[in-house]
């Protein structure tokens, strides 16, 4: 697999942005980039919310990065997080390197994004008519395979689906599969570093820009102020 790096580009405004590139192809600054991944931002904060207000008998299980399975036990507060690190590092005009994480993470908002406006047109035209960039194009099936193309023109290796398999396989036949894959265990570390997780940054204006309204972020900053450590909120 090629390093996962950082590559930059000029827009037509001719102003040099630096943005995400897995396996070396640029993610582009879209709106269809954008409408990924704010439809799977709101519609994991949403079910944040309906999960409070019923009562679930075990445990529930959901948020965009179940797209994944190694990744479908991260907390869903986690994965808001998460998503807004990688769009942060996809906004910016500073230089970053990208991770299985990143990968995962594109992955999983464009198939999230795609299922939603298949099975739910309603709230995904909600959700992109809403935002700081409101969707102006039309809703349907052509969206939908855009949506998906989008990840599949980018994450042709998705070493990140191989890695939960190799947590089935006795430890020495794993390491020859990682090695067969040219996968280095420190790749796999901000997966799991994930699936540890609790808590989360805050500062959700700030990292949300572009994605969120000012009055969203205020909104996720109150749902999701029971998981911030207090010195982040101070």
């Amino acid at each position: 697999m090629l390093p996962i790096r950082l590559l930059s580009a000029v827009p037509k405004c001719g102003r040099l942005l630096l943005m995400l590139t897995l396996s070396a192809d640029i993610l582009p600054r879209t709106d269809l980039t954008y409408l990924a991944f704010r439809a799977a931002f709101m519609e994991t904060l949403e079910r944040i919310v309906l999960s409070r207000q019923v009562s679930v008998c075990g445990e529930w299980v959901f948020g965009y990065l179940t797209e994944v399975p190694v990744l479908t036990q991260v907390a869903p507060q986690v994965q808001l997080d998460l998503l807004l690190d990688t769009w942060q590092r996809h906004v910016r005009t500073t230089e970053y390197e990208a991770t299985l994480l990143d990968e995962a993470i594109v992955f999983s908002v464009c198939e999230t994004a795609a299922r939603l406006l298949r099975n739910d047109r309603p709230t995904f035209k909600r959700i992109a008519t809403t935002g700081p960039q409101p969707w102006r194009g039309k809703l349907g099936l052509p969206l939908v395979n855009k949506l998906v193309d989008l990840h599949t023109s980018l994450t042709r290796d998705a070493d990140f689906l191989l890695i939960g398999q190799f947590l089935d396989l006795p430890p020495r036949e794993a390491k020859l599969l990682k090695q067969e894959f040219g996968l280095h265990p420190r790749d796999a570390e901000p997966l799991f570093d994930a699936l540890g997780r609790w808590g989360v940054r805050g500062d959700f204006e700030a990292r949300g820009s572009e994605l969120l309204t000012a009055q969203e972020a205020a909104t996720v900053q109150t749902i999701l102020e029971p998981y911030i450590p207090r010195a982040a909120c101070r």
